[in-house]
């Protein structure tokens, strides 16, 4: 059962606090994932490490580090001249947001990174992530400017609204 009134507000401190944890939370993540993929590809299995390896490990690190960056410069607060918090940034947790999608583009690639000790080929599970921006594209933006009703927007007048605007016009001259 949904909860009857108004939804509650985030104060700046709530948003603050939030946003760090979660910016720590997402870190400890990329850190571990890297861990685990350079300990069994890098270190354990380091005479099977082919180019690509090192390739798949760096489009990780520049993957994160865009995310996590990005991430970061949200979330980033200001504070007054007496050092008092004026602004908690962004807030990371809000449902529908950007940081909601960068936040899922560091789960996948984290999730692939270490099932990808498994098999090489599960980098391919990593074009869910363009698959899903190309949906997103297309259900938010493309989809509903290709398919609005021009017609609708414009109607054509019907006889007598277009009689009665000519006689309108004519008693203007």
């Amino acid at each position: 059962m949904a909860p009857k009134g108004k939804v509650g507000t985030k104060g700046k401190k709530q948003i603050f606090e939030e946003n760090k944890d979660t910016l720590k939370f997402y870190l400890r993540i990329i850190l571990g994932a890297n861990a685990i993929y350079g300990i069994v590809n890098l270190v354990i299995f380091y005479s099977a490490a082919t180019f690509w390896t090192w390739t798949a490990f760096v489009f990780s690190m520049l993957i994160y580090g865009a995310s996590y960056r990005s991430m970061s410069s949200m979330a980033k607060p200001t504070f007054a001249d007496d050092g008092s918090l004026a602004d908690g940034g962004i807030d990371l947790n809000m449902e529908q947001g950007m940081a909601e999608h960068l936040k899922d583009v560091i789960l996948l690639t984290a999730i692939v990174q270490v099932l990808s000790c498994l098999s090489p080929y599960m980098w391919y599970f990593w074009l869910l992530a363009p698959g899903r921006a190309l949906y997103l594209l297309w259900v938010n933006i493309l989809g509903p400017w290709l398919t609005t009703d021009s017609s609708a927007a414009n109607p054509e007048p019907n006889e007598k609204k277009q009689r009665r605007q000519e006689r309108r016009q004519m008693k203007r001259f």
